[in-house]
């Protein structure tokens, strides 16, 4: 990948529990872009990334407080899985405004995995096409969102992968999409 988000700025939103390569994968992916990167969070100091869910791996530094953050900051927003990490997050009222500050103004977001449980509890994957790691799949067609089985699913700049294993297709397609910037968003008054 060549220089395509050169000056762009992408925000990754996770907490303690998050998938280490689900972080790692798509950081790497933006930033070898040209991007540069914050890691926001719930509390500042590092968070505790996993492998497999369970297994502790590295730590990560917090660059800001997701409480402090401003979605103009950002030309696109990343959501790494991990099942802790998405169940924190969710708890959060902080995160959740975030997300639905963010989903209003159309730029790119990625999620993957078990990321998605965010967006429900935020109401964002209602009239939504997208795929997840399939213990959540119900939660998302409850929520009012299309589940499909498939590596890497795009809405409206909602780029969405079921697990680790496809990394390399979402890492991808989120560049695309980072670089190709916002999507007409619904009209005021309107479920995102």
């Amino acid at each position: 990948m060549a220089n395509e988000l050169d000056g762009k700025k992408i925000a990754i939103l996770a907490a303690d529990g998050v998938e280490q390569v689900e972080l790692e994968g798509p950081k790497e992916a933006v930033e070898n872009a040209g991007a540069t990167t914050e890691l926001l969070s719930l509390e500042p100091g590092e968070i505790q990334a996993v492998k497999g869910d369970i297994n502790p791996k590295d730590t990560f530094k917090v660059d800001k407080v997701v409480g402090d953050a401003s979605v103009g900051d950002y030309d696109g927003l990343i959501l790494p899985g991990g099942v802790a990490n998405p169940d924190n997050l969710r708890m959060d009222e902080d995160a959740i405004s975030f997300l639905q500050e963010f989903f209003k103004t159309g730029k790119p977001v990625g999620v993957i995995c078990h990321g998605p449980w965010s967006l429900v509890e935020a109401d964002l994957v209602r009239g939504r096409t997208l795929t997840s790691y399939p213990s959540i799949r119900t939660d998302i067609t409850n929520a009012g969102g299309n589940v499909v089985d498939e590596e890497v699913v795009t809405d409206q700049g909602l780029v969405s992968s079921r697990d680790p294993g496809d990394l390399p297709a979402f890492c991808e397609k989120i560049v695309q999409e980072f670089a190709e910037g916002a999507h007409d968003v619904a009209p005021e008054g309107a479920t995102a």
